[in-house]
Parts: structure tokens; sequence; C-alpha cells
């Protein structure tokens, strides 16, 4: 636990739940800001104590109104540069745009480098985000990024619940696409048990026109592992092709659940048992309208990672443990 001298902990609207985990875990109550829309929607943020060299982090997620969330981060974050914090962390579990990290046609933007931008001319000196998309997003800052992957920094809570509900001689973990690889060979590796992966062609974004699968899930329980789910089309897809394939049962772990359009009516259809998400979005709602989905927390993840940034520890040893 923290001793509260000289760190203040903020949230914006987006997620203040999480926030309220990150902040009871390191023992602190959240700071006092007011953050209202005016008539016009212009986001208003009034910081109510004082920030005067402290080492200021603020929690904001890519989720709902995403373009509302990331102006709330960016003033929020010069509101407190602006009031002289000494140090300011933005915590954006689910990095906004990190889908758009490249130019992939003609004329097409590079987002993710723009919201970088945007967050360090704001004033940040530090990112924590979780699973970025890309990892190459770490080099659109000129400030330090802690990316914690959901398949290492999270991935003894992962293979604690994996050990706990399955024998691990029935399970094979699986990666819906080959750019998904190192992620679930991490995870693989760490279990002794078997890998297999999906070649995946797209006819457009979140189109999928054919799955060809690689590796052996015959009479095994397949466990599907990947860093969002957005419309589900992929992970239906391949859970489908793994119960077509001899798989005994199908599960899937993503990080960030967005679980948009039809997604939820697809995942209670598919042949998937469990989508097993983490809370880096809200999930309330969504567990209240499909019965597959189970929430594991990463607050206390999160909070063990500011309490070391903070006290300039380690943060790799989160790698080997689970924090308790």
């Amino acid at each position: 636990m923290l001793n509260g001298s000289g760190i203040k902990i903020f949230t914006g609207t987006s997620h203040p739940e999480l926030a309220e985990i990150i902040a009871r875990r390191i023992g602190l109550p959240l700071s006092k800001a007011e953050v209202v829309r005016s008539g016009i929607g212009e986001t208003q943020v009034q910081i109510q104590e004082s920030v005067r060299e402290d080492d200021v982090y603020i929690i904001n997620t890519g989720c709902g109104a995403v373009n509302t969330a990331l102006m709330e981060l960016c003033i929020m974050i010069h509101a407190c540069k602006i009031a002289s914090a000494k140090r300011i962390t933005a915590v954006i579990p689910l990095f906004p745009y990190a889908r758009q990290d490249k130019k992939d046609k003609s004329r097409a933007p590079i987002t993710a480098k723009l919201v970088a931008n945007m967050i360090q001319k704001a004033g940040c000196d530090h990112i924590i985000t979780m699973d970025l998309h890309a990892s190459q997003i770490q080099g659109f800052f000129d400030v330090p990024v802690d990316n914690l992957y959901y398949s290492l920094y999270a991935e003894p809570s992962a293979i604690l619940y994996i050990r706990t509900h399955f024998d691990l001689n029935d399970v094979v973990i699986v990666s819906p696409d080959a750019g998904g690889a190192k992620r679930a060979t991490s995870i693989a590796d760490r279990l002794g048990v078997d890998f297999a992966l999906f070649h995946k062609e797209r006819k457009k974004a979140n189109e999928v026109s054919r799955m060809v699968l690689v590796g052996h899930v015959k009479d095994k329980v397949a466990i599907l592992v990947d860093d969002m789910a957005d419309t589900c089309g992929t992970l239906c897809l391949a859970s489908q092709h793994l119960s077509e394939a001899g798989a005994t049962k199908v599960y899937a772990f993503v990080t960030h659940g967005i679980l948009s359009g039809n997604a939820l009516k697809a995942v209670e259809e598919s042949t998937l048992e469990k989508l097993i998400v983490t809370n880096t979005l809200p999930q309330h709602e969504n567990q209240a309208k499909c019965r597959k989905i189970e929430v594991l927390d990463i607050g206390k993840v999160l909070g063990e990672v500011i309490r070391r940034s903070h006290y300039g520890e380690s943060v790799s040893k989160l790698f080997h443990e689970v924090p308790y």
C-alpha cells in the first residue's frame, strides 16, 4: 500500500468502477475532480485539490464515447500540468484508436500516432496501457510507455484460472490469427501444453473470408487467446472450426471485451462455452445480456503497477506472480 505522500489518483468518466478498484488496491481514495459537459458538448474539468509537486495518475479508458474520453484525459492532464504536478501518468487500459496504427492504404491517417501526440502535448510524462493492438504504438511516444501485455503481466492470473478450471493434459492454446501467435505461445509454454493457430484471410476490416487451422485439437479443450473482441466474428468462426476439427469444448480469453454490434448475440449462439474478458472496459451490461461472458479483474495488476511506478520498483516482476 501507499502512504498517500506525494501521489494523487484521478479518474475520468469512462470507467470509474475500475478506478475505484485500483485505488482500493493501493489503499488510497480517489482524488477529487469535477468533469462536466457544457450545453454544446464541451468538456469542462476542475481539479478540486492541490497537485503541486505530486505524482499524478489519471485513469481513463477508450470506451463508450471514445472521443469524449480522450478529450477528458487530455484536458485533465493539461489541468494538472499547469497546476505544477511533478509527474503525470496516463493510465489507459484500452488505448483509443490503437487499430489505426499504420498507413495501410492511400490517404489513410495513422490516428494512433495523432492520439500519442495529443496526449504528450497535453503534458503527459508516462503512459500505462494494456495489450496494445500493435506494439509499434509504443514508438509513437517520446515518453516511457508500460504496455502491460495480458499474456505477460496478467498471464499469472490467466494461468491460475486455467490450472484451476482445466485438466492441462486436455488443453491446447489457440491463436485466432498469426499476429497473436506470440501471445498464445507464451501462455502455452508456461503451461506446458500444445499450441495451434489459424491462418486468416479478410475481405475487409472485421469480416473474415477464410480460416485455416494449423495444429491438432481433436479431443482437446481449445482455449482461444486474443487481445480484443469487437464484433466477435473471428472468435465465433474460429470456435466453429475448432468444434468441427474435433475439440471437445472451446473457450476464449480476451483482454479487451469491446463487444460491439451483434457481438453478444453471436457469442451466445456460438459453440463457445465461455468468453473470458478483463475489466479494461465496463462489462456489467454485457454480462447481464450474455450468460457466456465471464470477467477477470485486472484492477489489482494496474494498482500494483502504479505502486511500483511511484516507488521506482521493477514492473517486470509481475511477469511471474499474481499481485494479492
